[in-house]
């Protein structure tokens, strides 16, 4: 008997990691159809896409605000793709905002709910911990020190490890790719994927690269986006942007190939930031945003960095430059110790050996598979 799994991943790390997921479990079962919010990786992995990534990926309280009644809309909808699916397992991958509250309306309509990829309830909104007990049947953790937080809660949690962990492995091992570098020393520039991501930060990037170029004539910049989408709103935003580098490329679909070749790299903060630290590229974490949702946020959140590089650490191993901070002076300057043979230098890279041990050994789409296809039976 086909049976149906709705799926809700409304970012582009979810889109990705939710593939690997669905690719692992059509492997055992071809049957099973997914159905739900994805992206082109999804897609292709064979899910029904009811609503598209690019619509749904924003950031920050402030931007929420301003489409606030598109979410609604979208979220009654897809309460009501539950409703007439009847779905045999919801699954649901980050994404906090949406897929919490909609863990509890799945929840009423008598559904079991699986969550993959842990939201940062340890770092903000801990009330979310006992949310989570009560809506969510399972947890697949990424993290190694997450199922310590639902302690106590009730909550089944599994950690499965980290999905990027066993595409960077392949990475390492295969040859390099073919990239435009065009000098010596090269530096990857990650401003993120979302809209607002690349207004706030991509300007400060833009022009520290400017400065560094001027203490390193030869110096190669590549700017790495996710996707087609993204890289066209890199340029537009580039468009409006005055100096910059002089040898610079944007790229698409390669960041981690980007990452293994370069010397360092400036990286937004969020999963770019472990992805970076996989690959064993010496970064620094910038993040801007509105002042509202930073004001808001400053209030909430309960962990001593924000870059997840540093706390799976478990210490500031790499500069983090926020809000204010972010400058293009101070960016150059942090950067500058890691594109030589400093101590610096190598004291990242031997906490990056840390941090990808603690990431596990691979294999996490297939770990998350077999317990999706036990919680189907």
């Amino acid at each position: 008997m086909s049976r149906t799994v709705l799926l809700i991943a409304g970012e582009v790390s979810g889109d990705m990691h939710a593939a690997a997921l669905v690719r692992a479990v059509r492997a055992r079962a071809p049957d099973i159809r997914f159905v739900g919010i994805g992206g082109d990786e999804l897609q292709a992995a064979g899910m029904e896409l009811r609503r598209h990534v690019r619509d749904m990926a924003v950031m920050g309280l402030a931007e929420v605000l301003r489409r606030y009644g598109f979410f609604r809309r979208v979220f009654r909808e897809t309460v009501e793709l539950a409703r007439a699916l009847k779905p045999d397992l919801v699954v649901l991958v980050d994404y906090p905002g949406f897929n919490l509250r909609f863990a509890r309306e799945a929840k009423k309509l008598g559904l079991k709910v699986l969550y993959y990829v842990c939201p940062q309830v340890w770092a903000w909104h801990r009330s979310r911990i006992g949310l989570m007990a009560e809506v969510v049947d399972r947890l697949l953790a990424i993290f190694p020190f997450e199922p310590a937080v639902f302690e106590g809660t009730g909550l089944r949690v599994d950690f499965v490890g980290h999905p990027l962990a066993d595409e960077a492995a392949r990475v390492r091992a295969a040859p390099p790719a073919p990239l435009p570098w065009k000098g010596e020393p090269r530096v990857a520039l990650l401003p993120g994927s979302r809209r607002q991501e690349i207004h706030r930060i991509l300007p400060p990037m833009w022009q520290a690269a400017e400065l560094l170029e001027k203490s390193h004539p030869g110096m190669s910049f590549i700017l790495a986006a996710p996707s087609e989408a993204v890289a066209g709103m890199v340029r537009q935003a580039l468009s409006g942007l005055a100096g910059g580098p002089g040898r610079v490329e944007v790229v698409v679909g390669r960041t981690r190939q980007v990452l293994r070749q370069a010397r360092a790299a400036l990286v937004a903060s969020g999963t770019a930031t472990i992805e970076t630290a996989l690959m064993e590229c010496p970064q620094v974490v910038v993040y801007r945003t509105s002042w509202l949702t930073y004001a808001v946020g400053k209030r909430v959140v309960r962990v001593p960095s924000i870059g997840m590089v540093n706390l799976v650490a478990g210490r500031r191993l790499c500069p983090e430059l926020i809000q204010r901070d972010a400058t293009p002076e101070k960016l150059a300057a942090a950067l500058e110790p890691l594109l030589g043979d400093t101590p610096e230098r190598a004291a990242m890279l031997a906490g990056y050996r840390e941090v990808l041990h603690a990431m596990g050994e691979g294999g996490t789409a297939e770990r998350a598979a077999a317990i999706l296809l036990e919680e189907l039976v």
